[in-house]
């Protein structure tokens, strides 16, 4: 049980920047429902709070981690427009996939995806819908970035997002199949869809999925508008198109 000094507030607020984060390998955790629901996920550094806070919601194992700061301060360091009374400082963890995870699970592919709220999305679809590993280039937004981790819900504790080159990682599943949306792709409702052992892409909000990444594409599918011949919207939030695939894609485990 500590104050906080200058020292801490300034590496706190430097992690608003992913390669300070990298440097550090540290990330923010903000807020009383996303500490939460990440406490027991990752090794905390600081668990910066109010004393008001503390007081009304800290507990025993709280105890050797915390760090006092006042309204002031939090604002100083908080990346919300109104600070929030307590945010946690944790360590970056080394993730890791196995083999056999990935051939026998649904794996997500992400292929340069910039939103971090969309990003956020698709891994609270991803817990939702038991997928653990997401495989993502490395210019798709940062997992850590405070929004992102924000919109996991807590997603963040139980789905990995591993970057990588992924023209060389699916080279290395070249055996398995991958699916991605396209406009000539065949209708998702009516096609037999692999439940596990096969991969789905979704693409970059504006240019969809890229060509290199395409070209490992073995299964092209598409989500129909309706009406077919009536006017509707130019296409699907990224968001929403993966909830609608990845839940036709589990369908096949209940039939």
């Amino acid at each position: 049980m500590q104050d906080i000094n200058n020292g801490i507030i300034k590496l706190v607020s430097s992690l608003a920047v992913k390669k300070y984060r990298d440097k550090e390998g540290l990330f923010v955790a903000e807020g009383w429902k996303c500490v939460r629901d990440t406490w027991n996920a990752f090794n905390c550094r600081y668990l910066i709070a109010t004393r008001a806070w503390y007081e009304q919601q800290g507990t025993a194992e709280h105890y050797h981690k915390i760090v006092f700061a006042n309204k002031a301060q939090m604002g100083k360091m908080s990346q919300f427009t109104t600070p929030s009374d307590v945010m946690a400082v944790y360590e970056i963890p080394k993730i890791e996939y196995s083999d056999d995870e990935v051939r026998s699970g649904l794996n997500i592919v992400l292929d340069n995806i910039q939103d971090p709220g969309n990003l956020g999305t698709i891994m609270r679809l991803a817990d939702w819908f038991g997928i653990t590993n997401i495989f993502a280039s490395r210019s798709t937004v940062d997992i850590y970035n405070h929004k992102v981790v924000q919109a996991t819900m807590g997603a963040i504790s139980r789905v990995k997002v591993h970057y990588c080159d992924l023209d060389f990682f699916l080279d290395d599943y070249s055996d398995l199949p991958v699916l991605g949306t396209f406009l000539d792709g065949d209708n998702i409702y009516t096609s037999e869809l692999p439940a596990t052992g096969a991969f789905v892409v979704f693409g970059n909000e504006g240019q969809g999925i890229s060509p290199k990444i395409a070209a490992h594409v073995t299964r092209r599918i598409h989500i129909p508008a309706m009406p077919r011949k009536g006017a509707h919207s130019e296409s699907l939030n990224v968001g929403i198109a993966a909830a609608i695939t990845i839940s036709e894609l589990r369908r096949g485990t209940l039939k």
